[in-house]
């Protein structure tokens, strides 16, 4: 069974995902050529980097992968006129719990990643370039692969590309699945055969100081396949989709205990957080009441069902319910959380919180790549409060002493990570507080 609803629900725009419920569709070249594919790489040959730059700079698209960094401004690090080689990543390694996007697009629209990064490999002069698949994703690297080849027979890839003088050699590197590998340092050691340690930053940005220490670009899998759309519709029409500062489309993965789980495209903010589960996903199961949601994958900072923010805007502050909160990065992190990777999990009034933060805590204990101590250290010590926990062992500090090892990580260590096993801690003892005392809060 496809994750990708047939037909679309009213509210979504899919651009990416336009061609998937089309019958007979296939992710071979030829399809794709029949639906417009690499028409905008065509477009895109004939123009200058700096305007390819541009124009992403003004279709307002930000990264996909978690952090929903500017992807324009991004770019615009890498000094074109340097005289050093520089790189382009695709980062496919997706290990984000709750997310599961890029691998439909790999497996479904190959052809429509290349094609991007192709011409973002153009814009950033380019000629060399990775696409990085975890090893969990071992369908989609043999998809990913022959979708390559049919490129390279065609003219699409390699030398002299569509006859324009422009060389780029792309190559799948698949890594030994390490949650590790989704930030992007971390992911350019083990393209190098190294153990993925993130680096520091600063020195090293990966702009300045990437891959083979030269400079280098690491994008998500979604965010290069907007950008042929971004040269097709134009950037104007492509940042009006969304929200200001957050154009286009955002994919969002919604699963946990609701009637129709799935992958859905809307544009950025055209959706609320109470249509999504209702509206769009069928509701709860039947006789159970919303409990909580996680709306950007799992380390962004859980949500209470019930909860009314006090949120600011240009005409004064006022009351937000949590289910009228819009799928927006701005909006999210306006009310304490992340839209994140667009991961979105339900839970209902049958989930035991503290169950929950249990095996989050579990899963973040062993992808610590253990190079800072706090992270190392804090997120086993953590793993191992919830379980006893969970045994029915509770003492009465114990939501203080989870509390005191989350705050001790965040912020303490070379990379995210850091924050992204603390949050969890810190937002599930803040937003359910009576299911970590003891005794009990009733």
């Amino acid at each position: 069974m496809s994750a990708i609803a047939s037909p679309p629900h009213p509210k979504e725009r899919r651009i990416i995902f336009e061609n998937l419920t089309q019958p007979g569709y296939t992710p071979d070249l030829s399809c794709y050529l029949a639906h417009g594919g690499y028409e905008s790489l065509r477009q895109a040959l004939g123009m200058k980097s700096q305007e390819i730059i541009d124009k992403i700079k003004t279709a307002h698209l930000r990264g996909r992968g978690g952090a929903a960094f500017p992807t324009g401004l991004k770019w615009s690090f890498i000094k074109l006129d340097d005289g050093k080689p520089h790189y382009l990543v695709v980062n496919g390694d997706e290990s984000e719990p709750g997310t599961f996007k890029d691998r439909y697009i790999l497996h479904q629209e190959p052809h429509q990643l290349i094609e991007g990064m192709t011409i973002a490999a153009y814009a950033l002069g380019v000629h060399l370039a990775y696409i990085y698949i975890r090893c969990e994703f071992p369908h989609a690297a043999r998809i990913v692969h022959r979708a390559l080849e049919e490129a390279r027979e065609k003219g699409f890839s390699g030398k002299n590309i569509l006859g324009s003088g422009y060389d780029l050699d792309i190559h799948i590197h698949q890594g030994a699945g390490a949650y590790i590998c989704g930030e992007e340092t971390s992911l350019l050691e083990s393209l190098e055969g190294k153990r993925p340690y993130p680096r520091i930053k600063p020195p090293y940005f990966p702009a300045v100081l990437g891959l083979y220490m030269q400079p280098t670009v690491v994008n998500n899998v979604e965010t290069l396949c907007h950008v042929k759309h971004i040269l097709r519709l134009g950037p104007e029409e492509y940042a009006r989709m969304g929200t200001p500062g957050d154009g286009g489309t955002r994919m969002l993965c919604v699963s946990g205990d609701i009637n129709r789980p799935g992958v859905y495209e809307f544009p950025c903010g055209a959706v609320t957080l109470g249509e999504l589960i209702f509206d769009v996903c069928g509701g709860l199961k039947a006789g159970r009441q919303l409990k909580a949601v996680i709306p950007g994958g799992s380390s962004a900072k859980v949500l209470r069902a019930g909860e009314v923010y006090k949120v600011k805007s240009s005409s004064g502050e006022r009351e937000l319910p949590l289910l009228d909160v819009t799928m927006d990065a701005t909006s999210l992190a306006a009310v304490g959380t992340m839209i994140g990777s667009g991961g979105v999990i339900v839970m209902d009034d049958s989930r035991s919180m503290l169950w929950a933060l249990n095996n989050l805590n579990l899963f973040y204990a062993h992808e610590s790549c253990g190079q800072c101590t706090p992270c190392r250290e804090g997120s086993a010590w953590m793993a191992q409060v919830t379980s006893r926990m969970l045994t029915g062992k509770k003492n009465p500090e114990d939501a203080q002493t989870l509390r005191s090892m989350a705050d001790n990580i965040a912020g303490r260590t070379i990379c995210a990570f850091g924050e992204a096993c603390a949050w969890p801690t810190q937002s599930f003892l803040d937003k359910f507080p009576e299911e970590f005392s003891h005794p009990p809060i009733r």
